[in-house]
């Protein structure tokens, strides 16, 4: 089961005129998730579940919508998926999914995402904000949650794959920038593992080590 964190992270907006709070997502928050992913399930009936299938093709377009839907909600009731709300006071405003690379099957299948990872490798995969919420700074605040999610749990490395605009001096629709923006994860550091092109692999190494298992004292010392 994924371990809840105590604490709520804190993060302010990139505009400095809002204060969010972003909270782990907790087994009990099924119903917070569905009202802010609403009737189209975040984006096309994908209910962020586009990651963790190992292919497209039929299989995806037969799990859109409902099948998707049952899945996250068995996840996340299960407490087994690692993700974070972030808050406007009362409200829910904003979604990130991460969690251990091998939670996410189909990264294998997307070239810019391919690199030489291991088991304390994790990856943020989704971002999903209302139109309403976006451009508040809700996804750096949510990215900025992660990276503390992702050392708390562990992670040597932190990987996303976010888009780049072909013309800079366009925004990407939000269809298209699911994953986040190249910007938002330069700026907290991640380094570019991959060509330069419409997605790209960046990297954050957090330098986590997982905690050793205390030794025995030997029998016959004090």
């Amino acid at each position: 089961m994924v371990r809840v964190a105590k604490r709520a992270l804190r993060a302010k907006s990139a505009e400095g005129s809002n204060h969010l709070t972003v909270q782990v997502v907790r087994p009990s928050d099924w119903a917070r998730v569905e009202a802010l992913f609403g009737a189209n399930g975040a984006c096309g009936g994908c209910w962020c579940m586009w990651a963790r299938l190992p292919r497209g093709g039929k299989l995806w377009e037969d799990s859109k919508g409902e099948p998707n839907k049952r899945a996250l909600r068995e996840l996340v009731r299960g407490g087994e998926v690692h993700a974070l709300l972030a808050f406007d006071g009362e409200q829910a405003v904003g979604w990130c999914a991460l969690g251990p690379r091998a939670d996410f099957p189909r990264l294998e299948r997307v070239r810019a995402a391919r690199s030489e990872w291991d088991a304390d490798t994790w990856s943020v995969v989704c971002f999903y904000m209302p139109a309403k919420q976006r451009g508040k700074g809700v996804a750096s605040a949510l990215l900025d949650a992660a990276i503390v999610h992702a050392r708390e749990h562990g992670a040597r490395a932190l990987e996303g794959y976010p888009v780049r605009a072909a013309d800079p001096t366009q925004q990407l629709p939000a269809a298209f920038a699911w994953t986040g923006v190249v910007a938002m994860f330069e700026a907290r550091g991640f380094e570019r593992r991959s060509p330069p092109g419409a997605r790209e692999l960046w990297t954050l190494e957090l330098g986590a080590k997982r905690a050793k298992p205390a030794k025995r004292a030997r029998k016959g010392r004090a």
